[in-house]
């Protein structure tokens, strides 16, 4: 099994492999969960790491008293808001230099220029509106970055972002996930909430189509 098909059946059956890991590493897991969201939002090579299906699943164990809730969202949001701060700084840093070397592939340019999009579309709010989809919230951070936002104004909306993104996807967990139904088609339900959470990209992808589109007609006129 490669790399992609790993993620994949670990995002489609997370519960399964979030029970090994709390019976394995007992109060450690909280380090594990914290590592994952930090490293999703801060490190901009891993978007494709789990966020809010992470949130969601994890947050159904506190349900049932194996973790707890109070200490797993404090876990989350401080990982978010630090790793949102750590690709900023990498932005603000190193991004010029690392998005104008054609060699990097680490970096995926058609990723940074969707962004880039989105970002001057809704300026400071993009930081706030990302948190709410994937890739982008691995992006805007350091794009703002790179455009050498004012430090204390990008804590605020990223904080905002933060407590908006995590705690509604916890208390979902928390109070959902345990439901029957729930539980029975926990896979489904997964993929539920990664297709809700790529709606608006498939959105800003046709709006972008379009603007291209018309653009295109405009000159030929």
């Amino acid at each position: 099994m490669n790399t992609i098909d790993t993620i994949i059946d670990f995002v489609l059956h997370i519960n399964k492999y979030l029970g090994d890991m709390i019976d394995h590493n007992g109060d450690w897991v909280y380090l594990i969960f914290f590592l994952i969201i930090f490293c999703e939002t801060g490190i901009i090579i891993t978007p494709f790491l789990p966020g809010d299906s992470l949130i969601f699943a994890a947050s159904t164990f506190a349900a049932t008293g194996h973790l707890d809730l109070q200490k797993l969202t404090l876990t989350f949001i401080c990982a978010a808001i630090l790793g949102d701060f750590c690709n900023y700084s990498i932005g603000r840093l190193l991004g010029p230099k690392l998005i104008g070397k054609d060699h990097f592939s680490l970096i995926n340019k058609s990723h940074i220029h969707k962004t880039q999009h989105f970002y001057a579309q809704h300026g400071s709010m993009a930081i706030v509106l990302g948190r709410f989809l994937p890739i982008f919230r691995t992006f805007v951070p350091f794009l703002a970055g790179i455009g050498k936002m004012k430090r204390s104004k990008f804590l605020k909306y990223s904080s905002l972002g933060t407590f908006l993104w995590v705690i509604p996807n916890a208390l979902g967990g928390f109070y959902f996930g345990t439901k029957p139904f729930v539980k029975e088609n926990f896979s489904f339900v997964i993929l539920a909430i990664m297709f809700i959470t790529l709606i608006p990209i498939g959105i800003v992808f046709i709006l972008d189509k379009s603007e291209e589109s018309t653009e295109i007609e405009d000159e030929k006129d």
